[in-house]
């Protein structure tokens, strides 16, 4: 088992992150709605499909961003010295910022190329979206410049750091949306500079947090062959895995695009943005949860990883359905009252987006748990083998007169069967006992949302629409998800751990 400090920890880090996630949900709803408003459905179906072709690049700033923060947190795990981070670390500056000038060039040759031949963009609109791909490459490489100090903020646990950040990067958002409401100049284009702005400002902002705050943080021209043969290595590896993912989300964009045109792009970009809220309460919990996964594994506690791998994974399904489900079941009333024009088809792609990421996330401890080893050679090759599938199969339905929607079942479908891939993977490089998790992770996720559904969804059929169903279906949701979760989603333990503290509360409180 995790010690006790360390569970405190993850706990602690996972509350400071959810206050970060609930004031980003506010902001990003409000900002979404605006700019949607302010830009129109065409404009922001562009937006979104030359970002979306930009964002396809960050494949290589992923894969890297990963290795970083994976040899940060292990080096940190196994307690050696300043001098081993500090080449991490600047080793790291030479990498990106080499890799943001290379990307850089190969987005603007390809890019471009593909903007003015391929892409289908509405009359009069081409020059905007030119200026679009202009300022997503220097905001792009201003982000992959800023990846090592993200790496060294989470490795060191520092969320309350890394809320305070995202929270500042929210506002600046904020702030644009209200400069692009007053200033007379072409929405689109704007919008594209006040986001590079942005980008300029949390950069600065990342470095001297970083370089006062860890002592490793002081960069030294020093290029350690063997460091950049290691690092290089696993982030090639694992570029392979996050090619087959970038490729099936935003490469799934561009077909979208060629097939039916801006108009389901914004949809899209719509579904992306709704889920972008659920997903927080996952995500902030990984990001807690994910350097304790390393850190236990280097410290050779494979017992403790698999206990955080096991309960990681049904917390993080758990907490997705907190929102997800209620945002499913009401997704045309919430639409509707949160956008002035609701684009053709976005609640369809928002539920399929949702259901599409809360099966992704049945993986996501298991990524964490192989990167972690730092074994991924056959891993890698595997993985992106079997998933790759969801870009032909959809180019394949869409030639053959498939509906729009083909993408997500598609992805569905893909995505369920490598969680089984993943389970066996995995086995062999962290000893993972798999009958384990079948039984009491799948299996007790797949109970839970069984027994979540049906009231939730009864409420919804037999009662009007509106605000007093959208508040029992919220209500409904919440007592079912926490009575399912007791009775069928969590360990003999863990109830015992769950029932003390909520004792000692309700002591605390009488005294």
């Amino acid at each position: 088992m995790p010690s006790s400090f360390n569970s405190k920890r993850v706990a602690k880090n996972t509350v400071i992150l959810y206050f970060r996630m609930f004031f980003l949900m506010l902001i990003g709803l409000y900002t979404g709605r605006v700019i949607l408003a302010t830009l129109g459905v065409e404009d922001f179906g562009v937006y979104n499909v030359v970002g979306g072709m930009v964002s396809m690049f960050a494949i290589l700033s992923a894969s890297l961003s990963a290795a970083i923060s994976r040899f940060i947190t292990f080096t940190l795990g196994k307690g050696d010295k300043k001098e081993e981070l500090q080449r991490i670390y600047s080793t790291a500056i030479i990498i990106e910022a080499g890799l943001a000038v290379a990307i850089g060039i190969l987005i603007e040759l390809i890019g471009a190329w593909y903007l003015y031949h391929k892409m289908v963009i509405p009359d009069g609109r081409m020059t905007a979206a030119f200026w679009v791909l202009q300022c997503t490459i220097v905001s792009f490489g201003l982000k992959l410049i800023s990846v090592p100090f993200n790496a060294e903020i989470i490795a060191h646990e520092k969320m309350d750091v890394y809320a305070y950040f995202s929270v500042a990067e929210a506002l600046l958002a904020l702030l644009n949306v209200f400069i692009l409401r007053i200033i007379p100049f072409d929405k689109l284009i704007l919008y594209a500079i006040l986001t590079v702005i942005a980008a300029l400002l949390m950069r600065i902002a990342y470095a001297m947090y970083c370089r006062l705050a860890f002592e490793e943080c002081r960069f030294h021209l020093q290029f350690e062959k063997k460091l950049l043969k290691e690092m290089g290595s696993f982030a090639g590896w694992n570029l392979l895995g996050q090619g087959a993912w970038i490729l099936n989300t935003q490469g799934i964009d561009l077909l979208v695009n060629s097939f039916f045109g801006v108009t389901m792009n914004a949809a899209r970009g719509v579904a992306m943005q709704v889920y972008g809220a659920v997903g927080k309460l996952a995500s902030n919990f990984e990001v807690a949860l994910n350097p304790q996964i390393t850190k236990t594994y280097a410290e050779g506690n494979l017992h403790a990883m698999h206990t955080l791998v096991f309960r990681g994974t049904r917390l993080s399904l758990y907490l997705m359905a907190l929102l997800g489900i209620p945002v499913i079941i009401e997704a045309p009333y919430l639409l509707d009252i949160w956008l002035k024009e609701v684009p053709d088809k976005a609640v369809l792609f928002t539920r399929l987006t949702i259901i599409c990421y809360m099966i992704n996330e049945l993986g996501a401890t298991l990524v964490t748990s192989q990167l972690a080893t730092g074994n991924i050679k056959r891993y890698q090759i595997i993985i992106t083998l079997c998933g790759i599938w969801v870009f032909p199969l959809t180019w394949l339905a869409y030639k053959f007169g498939g509906v729009v929607e083909w993408c997500y079942y598609l992805f569905m479908l893909v995505y369920f069967l490598l969680v089984f891939v993943r389970v066996y993977l995995v086995k062999d490089l962290i000893d993972l006992p798999v009958k384990d998790y079948l039984i009491r992770v799948l299996g007790r996720i797949f109970l839970v949302f069984l027994l979540v559904v049906p009231i939730p969804y009864l409420i919804h059929h037999y009662m009007a629409e509106g605000f007093l169903r959208l508040v029992l279906v919220v209500i409904a949701s919440t007592l079912c998800l926490g009575a399912a979760v007791f009775v069928a989603g969590m360990e003999k333990d863990e109830k015992t751990i769950l029932i003390a503290y909520i004792k000692r509360k309700f002591s605390k409180c009488q005294s």
